[in-house]
């Protein structure tokens, strides 16, 4: 197959592009994970079904069973990506705007069910759009820029989390449900206008070779017959479980510690922002000790933060309160985006939306059932136990680095072809 050039820096339109797109992924995301969970706890809420809103993840496990469709199918107007993103991402603001009509204390009370059903919706459009952008970003960006790629997605992913994680409680506090859940759907519109003014040139269909269950087969039988992967597909299931398993039950924690819904907020910014530093510094680990070490080094860090927090108990300064949040998400920060690149690594030449699609679901496969379990947990060992599991859970998955070192290290990463080259699709200037 023909290997495209060495092409240019993207330019300053390409990355607003993707930025936004990453960032608007984190907006219901910050909801479920970060917002609602204080929100619900406040209410009274039991622990363990706040635990089951990982469950309203499943979408984004489930998406590898029709990304091939979404690599083919293309709108004949608007074109491949914003056929899909457009609506996907106008669907989101839609069911926004609903929640912010309704009464926010029944719904988190006596309209519970409504609210998971909306939320699904939610995950589901917002999961179909993410393969259309992985597919995007692949065909905009070379082998030479996808570590920065990775930096800038998971850096807006997490940018959109702060805005509607701690954002969000921060408005509700201080205006009300209604309007802080109309002030997130108008920026998530904003966040549209991007991919909106793009102007996507026609890139042609892929030929139907086949259909229904076949056409699965077809795009991800070659992936998982290289040599090597099912170890890597082992350590990048194991990989994030203990953030999975303590993550959910951060925020309960802290309501039960007597923290606000005003300092909760402060506390997920500067945390957040510590986040996206530390995405950033994966990227740079990355190119410079190689996916193995890279690995090793985000694993430990994560899982050791993950155990620090067995140490906040009723008391705690709020210093110390602090610190461990900091440094425990700058540490996802820099595990996630190691892993992305990792995962990068492994796709094939013109399969990278789908192998990438197809890792992440099975990535979120084991955390989503883990994650579900947190309050369950929490329930029956208490809150420093958990976090002692989860930075326990963390060191065992490093046990699988050593049998996945030879995909690790001898695997090279996937070229830019001709097909995903960066011609296919140019941003406004």
């Amino acid at each position: 197959m023909l290997v495209a050039p060495l092409s240019p820096r993207p330019s300053r339109a390409t990355w607003l592009l993707l930025a936004s797109l990453y960032c608007a992924q984190g907006l219901p995301s910050g909801l479920v994970a970060h917002a609602l969970p204080a929100l619900l706890r406040q209410q009274g809420v039991d622990l363990a079904l706040i635990g089951l809103l990982k469950l309203l993840a499943l979408p984004w496990l489930l998406k590898a069973l029709w990304a091939p469709w979404v690599d083919r199918w293309r709108h004949p107007r608007l074109g491949h990506a914003r056929g899909w993103i457009l609506p996907l991402q106008g669907s989101v603001v839609l069911c926004l705007a609903l929640l912010a009509l309704l009464d926010g204390p029944r719904l988190l009370s006596e309209q519970f069910s409504l609210l998971l059903g909306l939320l699904l919706l939610i995950n589901l459009a917002a999961a179909t759009q993410d393969i259309a952008t992985d597919g995007l970003t692949v065909r905009l960006l070379s082998e030479r820029w996808r570590g920065l790629g990775n930096s800038v997605q998971v850096g807006g992913y997490k940018i959109g989390m702060l805005l509607s994680g701690s954002g969000l409680l921060l408005l509700v506090g201080q205006m009300g449900w209604n309007l802080a859940l109309a002030s997130l759907a108008l920026l998530l519109a904003a966040l549209t206008l991007p991919v909106w003014h793009w102007q996507e040139r026609p890139n042609p269909a892929p030929e139907q070779a086949a259909s229904g269950p076949a056409l699965l087969c077809q795009h991800y039988r070659g992936l998982l017959r290289q040599p090597g992967m099912g170890a890597w597909l082992a350590l990048l299931m194991s990989f994030k479980l203990g953030d999975s398993l303590a993550s959910p039950m951060i925020k309960p924690m802290l309501v039960d510690l007597d923290w606000g819904l005003g300092a909760l907020g402060q506390l997920t910014l500067l945390s957040s922002l510590c986040g996206i530093l530390g995405a950033l510094a994966g990227g740079w680990l990355y190119a410079r000790l190689g996916a193995w070490r890279a690995l090793l080094l985000g694993g430990v860090l994560q899982a050791l933060t993950l155990a620090s927090l067995a140490s906040l108990t009723q008391g705690a300064a709020d210093s110390l309160v602090y610190s461990l949040a900091l440094l425990e998400q700058a540490a996802d920060g820099l595990s996630s985006v190691v892993l992305f690149a990792a995962m990068m690594r492994q796709c094939r030449s013109a399969h990278e939306g789908a192998d990438f699609t197809l890792q992440a679901s099975l990535q979120l496969l084991l955390a989503g059932l883990v994650g579900a379990t947190s309050g369950l947990l929490a329930k029956a060992i208490g809150y420093p136990g958990l976090f002692l599991t989860a930075g326990l859970l963390g060191l065992l998955a490093l046990l699988l680095l050593y049998p996945a070192r030879l995909r690790l290290s001898a695997n090279t990463p996937a070229r830019a072809s001709v097909d995903a080259a960066p011609h296919h699709s140019t941003p406004v200037r």
